[in-house]
C-alpha cells in the first residue's frame, strides 16, 4: 500500500500515516498480520524523519492497530482494538458529528448525503454484528 503525506495541509504528518494505515485496513489493503514497511525503510521512501514513523507506529500499537515483533518487524493486528464499546460509539458519533456539520456547511441534502454513505461503505471491510460487540 502506497502512504503519501502533504506537509502543507497543518495536519502532522505522523496523524496522516496513522490515518492512511487506518483507512488501508478498512478497505481491505492491509490485511491481519501483513508486515508492514520498517520505520527506516518508510522514512527513506518519504524522506521523512524515521522518528515520525516510529511515533505513527506507536500510537497505532497504543491504539492495538499494530504489533511488533522484536527482530521482525510491525504488523497488522489480526482483531479490532479491544475499546468498550461506549467509547467506540463515542468516538463514531464525534466524527459523524463532524461529518454532518460538514455536509450541511456544504449544501447538501440529508439524502444526497446518505446516498454518498451508502456508495463508499461497499469499499470498505465490515466485521460481523456478533464479533463487534
Amino acid at each position: 500500500m502506497e502512504l503519501a503525506i502533504n506537509p502543507t495541509t497543518g495536519v502532522p504528518i505522523y496523524l496522516q500515516l496513522a490515518e492512511q494505515i487506518r483507512a488501508g485496513i478498512a478497505r481491505g489493503k492491509l490485511r491481519p498480520d501483513q508486515r508492514l514497511l520498517s520505520v527506516r525503510e518508510l522514512s527513506q521512501q518519504l524522506v521523512v524523519n524515521p522518528n515520525t514513523i516510529a511515533r505513527a507506529y506507536t500510537e497505532l500499537e497504543r491504539e492495538g492497530v499494530l504489533y511488533t515483533r522484536p527482530g521482525l518487524g510491525v504488523f497488522v493486528a489480526r482483531s479490532a482494538p479491544a475499546l468498550p464499546k461506549k467509547i467506540r460509539r463515542e468516538r463514531l458519533l464525534g466524527g459523524l458529528d463532524r461529518l454532518l456539520v460538514e455536509a450541511v456547511g456544504l449544501g447538501f441534502s440529508a439524502d444526497e448525503l446518505m446516498e454518498l454513505v451508502h456508495e463508499r461503505v461497499k469499499q470498505y471491510q465490515w466485521i460481523d454484528s456478533a464479533r463487534a460487540s
